[in-house]
């Protein structure tokens, strides 16, 4: 297993990518602590994966208050006695109707604090937080979901979102080169469209065929990802087969940045 005798803690992991990669790396050997604002999806997936002879935890974590981080650590240490890999993967895009549309001019301002709040601060605290465990274990893997709109962002993406990726991009590789001396990796993944609740769902028509949208349009593979295959990606920064890996960019996107 990839992950064998690893603890790792993920953010947002109660449903979407975030519960993927929760089941993977129980799968794959790790003991997981996983946290999210949604408790009933995320007690579910703890059970899921204990039935299936997985081992997780799950905790409540808003990932822009410390002190729930400093459970969710605390929660690490007292459990499975260390921290190996932190994934920050928990985040939120702005929504016109919660006055967040996707111009510079149609963003207000309690918008941007919020998804800046979510974004970019929980993954500076998570950061931060695993930071000390990770030395005081000899090293560690940190993997921050960043976007492909991180990188390039196109004419429909919201600028807020756009920003708060991009700046978990820059903060990804100033991690990397500021503790590459405690042995901890950091990298930043980059997903383009993933079928997952953050985006809307797809359409089909009367017969159930997929109907491409504009995103799909985008995408030269000519389809949105799977969450699992941004899983495994992110499973592989955060192994011991990376260990030569640190502060880069892992594109999953279908090559829409390629374009």
């Amino acid at each position: 297993m990839r992950l064998e005798n690893k603890v790792a803690v993920i953010s947002g992991g109660a449903r979407g990518q975030g519960a993927v990669e929760a089941r993977l790396f129980a799968r794959e050997g790790a003991s997981v602590v996983f946290g999210d604002i949604l408790d009933d999806e995320g007690l579910k997936v703890e059970a899921q994966i204990r039935e299936a002879g997985g081992e997780a935890t799950y905790v409540h974590l808003d990932v822009t208050v410390e002190a729930d981080w400093q459970k969710v650590m605390d929660t690490a240490l007292s459990k499975y006695g260390k921290l190996d890999i932190l994934i920050n993967n928990a985040a939120i895009i702005p929504r016109g109707s919660e006055g967040g549309g996707n111009t510079i001019e149609s963003t207000t301002a309690d918008t941007w604090d919020r998804v800046m709040a979510v974004n970019t601060k929980g993954v500076f605290l998570g950061t931060r937080f695993a930071i000390p465990l990770m030395r005081e274990a000899g090293g560690g893997s940190i993997v921050n979901i960043s976007s492909g709109a991180g990188i390039t962002p196109t004419r429909g993406t919201p600028a807020l979102y756009a920003a708060s990726k991009g700046a978990v991009r820059l903060f990804t590789k100033s991690t990397a080169t500021q503790h590459a001396d405690d042995n901890i990796r950091c990298n930043s993944v980059h997903p383009g469209p993933i079928d997952t609740e953050m985006l809307t769902p797809q359409k089909v028509d009367s017969d159930g065929n997929l109907i491409q949208g504009v995103m799909e349009q985008q995408v030269p593979l000519g389809r949105r990802g799977r969450a699992e295959e941004v899983a495994f990606g992110v499973l592989y920064l955060a192994s011991d087969e990376s260990s030569y890996v640190t502060g880069s960019e892992l594109v999953i996107d279908g090559g829409r940045t390629a374009q």
